[in-house]
């Protein structure tokens, strides 16, 4: 089995710190991400995931540190900088209009339109990608208000893969959703890097993480916490992701912070 890290690196985060104010959201932040590979971020609410995950999709501008892609340090100003980069993210939210179909969904604010709507070549396009990713949506034409919850999700990767990215980050893609559909999206994000895509995946469940990481990497309190391989053990992930195996430097520094967010020590 080839080792993901042998591959291609992508994204490379050095000392990524991101501060509002007086308060330190990230702190000295590493990270690598590799082509073909999943790298799943985990850590408890408030420890600095999904600041991480927009300052990546140009949302937030970090305040110190460097980001690198593909060996080159890059600014990420805005949004659209960081797709036209190369980096694509599907937000919890989706971001989907209900009232349209699929295809007008993952053409959304890109449609083919050199004179008008090519609704031909977008069908085309729509389902070549859905086929390369073994999507169950019987029919592109069908308003995503009638689909569910793992097809939603199913048609926001699409749409994120239309600009060819080479990173796809995604924020809890299976939230709220039921076992069978749980296994359609990990399988969909199976398929994303087996295309050769790095992937970001944030989630709680550590079932999920296991089934499809290649490495994890935990934060906590807005720092790194430890990276594991998918056959770490509870205690281990749930140790780093607590706390609980914090070095005693680490735990006065938490506690500091813990109390300049009026929390108790402990």
């Amino acid at each position: 089995m080839t080792n993901p890290t042998d591959k291609e690196l992508l994204l490379s985060l050095k000392g990524v710190s991101k501060n509002f104010g007086a308060v330190s959201a990230l702190t000295d932040i590493d990270l690598d991400v590799h082509a073909g590979e999943v790298v799943a971020l985990v850590g408890d609410n408030g420890a600095g995931k999904s600041t991480l995950i927009k300052t990546l999709a140009g949302v937030h501008q970090p305040s110190s540190g460097t980001i690198e892609f593909q060996g080159k340090p890059v600014t990420l100003a805005n949004p659209s900088a960081a797709l036209d980069l190369g980096i694509a993210t599907v937000f919890q939210d989706l971001a989907l209009c209900e009232n349209l179909d699929v295809v007008a969904n993952i053409f959304l604010g890109q449609e083919l339109s050199p004179y008008r709507l090519d609704e031909t070549a977008m069908e085309v396009r729509a389902w070549t990608l859905l086929n390369e990713l073994a999507a169950r949506i019987p029919n592109i034409r069908d308003v995503v208000a009638s689909l569910s919850g793992g097809q939603r999700q199913t048609v926001a990767i699409a749409r994120s893969l239309l600009l060819n990215p080479k990173i796809i980050m995604l924020d809890e893609p299976t939230a709220a959703l039921g076992v069978a559909q749980t296994a359609e999206v990990l399988n969909l994000v199976e398929r994303v890097r087996d295309r050769g895509l790095g992937v970001i995946m944030i989630s709680h469940n550590m079932e999920d993480v296991r089934a499809v990481a290649d490495r994890i990497v935990v934060l906590r309190l807005g720092r790194n916490n430890g990276v594991f391989t998918a056959d770490a053990t509870n205690h281990d992930l749930v140790g780093a992701i607590t706390g609980a195996t914090d070095n005693a430097v680490t735990r006065r520094e938490n506690a500091k912070k813990a109390a300049h967010f009026g929390e108790p020590a402990s």
